[in-house]
């Protein structure tokens, strides 16, 4: 039974004023989520192996048939996929309902091969926006605040995801999408936008944005929902003071169905995977094999409740840990710590395994701001690696030797949380190009 939709209007209102959605799934016992994952599974398993002939052929090489899968047990004992394996079955090979059943497509931004389609019937759509409900409500929100969405709309999944949960708890929802800072900031003031919702880089620079406009007395926001790119705690800091919010990260792909995946809730360490749609597990991400509840390794997810696109262990590439550790906020759905790198975009330098979200770790805690470019290069068989840093203006200096020993503490710190010098270039005030969608961090320039 879908509760949120079986509650009377004021019982259901009631649940949201305590920072629920669904709480009965929510804060559902060990034994009634295993036995529902179970259900789900085993039938999604034979769903997509009666529809999707590429996934049907991808079983058989691994002489697995739907009747082995009796549980989440059994899970292992499925192949893996991968978003090579989306892009070689563009469009339509993973498409398990007729398109005459589907009633939108959402779509990877395909900066590199393929692009990504992902199919959803009027059932997806409705679980992803409970989802997206779960995470606005877990902040806070209700039908009395004003949901400022900036992420993209279009083929994006961050726009269409919180602004379909916005409505399913009831909220008024500006529907800005990503751009125009100035008009954005406007309705802010005018409609008195109280929980934003896009990247946490275009988060940042609405914050400058707000300072040097001078109308941050007039912005009511109370909290913010960020995710789409990797973000640290010292910008979560940043932002929050910054605009005297909380700042709570949400994750999601588009090939699982969009952001809402998983959310922060109150008690912001790690987010709750909405597990009774997304099965989790966590594998090393060299041999496949599972691991246990705890240690770092690879995400890997199946989609238990989706019917036109229905992906099983499905790799993310996202470095994280999972955990079932008592949560504070109420909640018994399991957390997955906030992704630290992926597994193949990471960059190796020199041999050293590099994640942007150290450097700006270093960054942050030395009082810089998040605007930062990472530029690698292959010069002569050799690897070069420079970090441009933007100062504020109160660093701001033509003195030649203070700029020089600002550096070296950079080039030190980094040496010593990364294992390699990466030369540091301080620039000017606000020269880094600002991104109001997904911020560049690293170019990388080698042919490899």
């Amino acid at each position: 039974m879908n509760f949120a939709r079986s509650l009377s209007k004021a019982v259901k209102e009631e649940v949201i004023a305590l920072g629920y959605y669904q709480e009965d799934m929510e804060r559902a016992s060990r034994e009634t989520m295993r036995k529902l994952q179970d259900e789900r599974l085993v039938k999604t398993v034979k769903h997509a192996y009666d529809n999707i002939p590429y996934y049907r052929e991808k079983m058989k090489e691994k002489g697995v048939e739907p009747g082995d899968v009796r549980g989440t047990e059994d899970i292992r004992k499925l192949p893996f996929l991968s978003k090579e394996d989306l892009r070689e079955s563009y469009p339509y090979g993973f498409l398990a309902k007729p398109l005459s059943e589907c009633v939108r497509i959402q779509s990877t931004s395909g900066t590199t091969g393929k692009r990504v389609v992902a199919f959803y019937t009027q059932n997806d759509i409705e679980l992803w926006e409970e989802c997206c409900a779960r995470a606005i409500a877990a902040v806070g929100g209700t039908k009395e605040d004003v949901v400022h969405v900036c992420y993209g709309y279009g083929l994006f999944t961050g726009g269409p995801g919180l602004n379909g949960g916005s409505h399913k708890v009831g909220s008024l929802t500006l529907p800005m999408s990503s751009g125009n800072s100035e008009r954005q900031i406007q309705f802010m003031t005018d409609l008195g936008s109280t929980i934003l919702c896009c990247t946490p880089s275009y988060a940042a620079f609405l914050a400058e944005s707000i300072h040097s406009m001078g109308v941050r007395d007039k912005i009511k926001l109370k909290a913010g929902i960020f995710g789409a790119e990797a973000w640290s705690e010292e910008m979560r800091r940043d932002i929050e003071r910054n605009l005297g919010i909380r700042a709570y990260d949400i994750y999601g792909l588009t090939e699982i169905s969009g952001p809402g995946v998983s959310f922060e809730c109150e008690e912001q360490m790690g987010m709750h995977i909405n597990e009774d749609h997304f099965f989790p597990e966590i594998i090393d991400p060299e041999t496949g094999e599972p691991l246990p509840f705890g240690e770092k390794g690879e995400l890997v997810f199946s989609c238990i409740t989706k019917e036109a696109f229905p992906l099983l262990r499905y790799r993310t590439r996202d470095i994280c840990v999972l955990s079932r550790d008592e949560c504070s906020c109420g909640r018994t759905l399991v957390k997955m710590s906030k992704p630290m790198g992926r597994s193949d975009d990471m960059l190796i330098i020199r041999g050293v395994n590099v994640f942007p979200s150290q450097i700006e770790t270093v960054l942050m805690n030395a009082g810089y701001p998040a605007n930062y470019q990472i530029i690698v290069d292959r010069v002569k068989h050799t690897d070069t690696f420079e970090v441009q840093v933007e100062m504020t203006p109160e660093m701001f200096s033509d003195e030649v030797r203070e700029l020089s020993e600002r550096e070296d503490e950079l080039l030190m710190s980094m040496r010593n949380m990364l294992g390699i010098s990466p030369r540091v270039t301080l620039v000017n005030p606000r020269s880094i190009a600002r991104s109001e969608g997904k911020a560049v961090r690293v170019i990388d320039k080698r042919k490899v």
